[in-house]
Order: C-alpha cells, then sequence, then structure tokens
C-alpha cells in the first residue's frame, strides 16, 4: 500500500520525517523506523545456525529487516525482527503437520532422498514482538551515563483496542509492511510472518501475522495487534491483542456442505 503524507498533515500533527536517511518518523515522543533489508546470506545463516542450534530455516528469512518503536522519554522500545521469531518457533516446537503422503516427495532435496518430517517446518511461531525499557544509568566513579535495559512486563486488562476509531478518516503519516520471513513448503502452501505499522495524528496501530496455509491439510493464523494513543504522560499506554486461529480443509469443506 503506497501513501502519501502531505507536509501539511505532518507539521499540524508536530511530527516529522526522519532527515538522515532512516525510513521513519517522531511523533509525540516515539520514533518509529521501519528498515527492509534483502535475504540473509550464508555467513549470517551459518551463525544463525550455531545459535538456534538447528539447520533448518525457512526459504527466505529478511534478518536484517525490523520495525521499532521507541519512547523515548520513557524508554519503551518494542521492536520485531526475525531472529527473535525463529527463537520462539524452536521453542515451542509444535509436532509436524502431517502432508499426504503424495507431496512429501516435495521436500526432497534430493531425487532418492528419504523424507522424515520431524520438525515444524510450518516455522510456525508464539512471537509476539521483542519489548524492553532502556534505561539510562551512571557508570560508578564517573558523571558519564550508559544505558540499561529490562524486559518490559504486560498486564492483563479489560480495556480492548477501539476498532472503530481505526476506521475514522484520520490521515496517515506513515505505513509500511515488513516481511521478516517467508517459505512456500516445497510449492505445498505458504508460511508467512509480516509486521505493519500504521501512525495517525492521534495513535499508532500495528498488526503482527503469522499466516500458514497447508495445501488440502490446514489453515492457521496468529495475529498480535498493538495500538498506543498519543497523550502526554511520560508512561505510554500500549493495547496489546493477540488471537490463535487454525482450522482443516476438511472442517473448512464441511461447514461450506452445511451452509
Amino acid at each position: 500500500m503506497e501513501v502519501e503524507v502531505d507536509e501539511k498533515d505532518l507539521k499540524a500533527a508536530g511530527a516529522e520525517m526522519f532527515s538522515d536517511g532512516r525510513l521513519g518518523l517522531r511523533i509525540h515522543g516515539w520514533e518509529i523506523e521501519s528498515c527492509k533489508r534483502s535475504i540473509l546470506n550464508s555467513r549470517n545463516l551459518q551463525q544463525w545456525e550455531e545459535k538456534l542450534h538447528t539447520s533448518h530455516f525457512p526459504e527466505m528469512i529478511f534478518g536484517d529487516s525490523s520495525l521499532v518503536l521507541k519512547h523515548v522519554k520513557s524508554g519503551i522500545k518494542i521492536h520485531f525482527n526475525a531472529f527473535d521469531a525463529l527463537t520462539g518457533w524452536k521453542q515451542e516446537a509444535l509436532p509436524p503437520v502431517e502432508v499426504p503422503a503424495a507431496a512429501k516427495w516435495k521436500f526432497r532435496s534430493k531425487p532418492f532422498q528419504q523424507v522424515i518430517l520431524d520438525y515444524d517446518y510450518t516455522f510456525t511461531t508464539p512471537y509476539c514482538g521483542s519489548q524492553s525499557l532502556e534505561i539510562e544509568k551512571e557508570k560508578h566513579g564517573r558523571g558519564e551515563e550508559s544505558l540499561g535495559s529490562c524486559t518490559l512486563c504486560w498486564e492483563d486488562c479489560n480495556e480492548k483496542i477501539d476498532v472503530v476509531s481505526l476506521t475514522s478518516k484520520e490521515p496517515i503519516l506513515f505505513y509500511d509492511e515488513v516481511i521478516l520471513y517467508e517459505d512456500e513448503l516445497a510449492d505445498s502452501g505458504v508460511s508467512l510472518l509480516t509486521v505493519k505499522v500504521r501512525v495517525m495524528p492521534t495513535c499508532w496501530f500495528l498488526l503482527l501475522r503469522f499466516w500458514l496455509r497447508v495445501d488440502g491439510v490446514l489453515m492457521r493464523l496468529r495475529d498480535t495487534r498493538m495500538h498506543c494513543i498519543f497523550k502526554n504522560d511520560a508512561n505510554p499506554i500500549i493495547l496489546r491483542e493477540s488471537c490463535w486461529r487454525e482450522a482443516t480443509f476438511q472442517a473448512l469443506s464441511a461447514d461450506l456442505v452445511r451452509d
């Protein structure tokens, strides 16, 4: 989706685009930046193999691509990247989705290779984003300041994201979509992790989506939404909602027949 930003809208909202070559903007104390890079090269992939203790990875990993949202005054930082997402996949370690016997040959790298799918080849991840709190602290014996960080804790609440307000005719000051990884499952479907962000004069909203389709077998969706309304508070309030859904092709076909 291409978005043309009007300079008048930016000025009216008190926002400014980065002027140092980065893609993003500053608005109401937030720095929001997206970064899209090429597919991970073999050298970096080898490093990932050593760190994650696996040789199984999606076909296309955009390892240096990211989305970062930082609230400068509070130190709150929310970011999204492929490495943390695949760390979540490795830790969850779901059993492999069963595919028809006739489709298994597609996963072979050699003509007469026997295929044993003993890992989650769909790269399904429970990842909801990475977050930290960056705190300025003084070094011992000096007046210099350094940055420390700790993990943010999310609290359960009854408040929900106001979806209606997001459909208002506010101008979009910044929009981007970042692909973190993708795999076509040997032409037997698709596994895709993306994050989209939209910034308006009164708030920002993002959607992290894992989408899976194993042809003839299963569809799976894992969504995480975050929303923050701009206020003058030192500590912003960020709402996060997650939704996981999945269904077999057989169940979906049965529903269509009943309808």
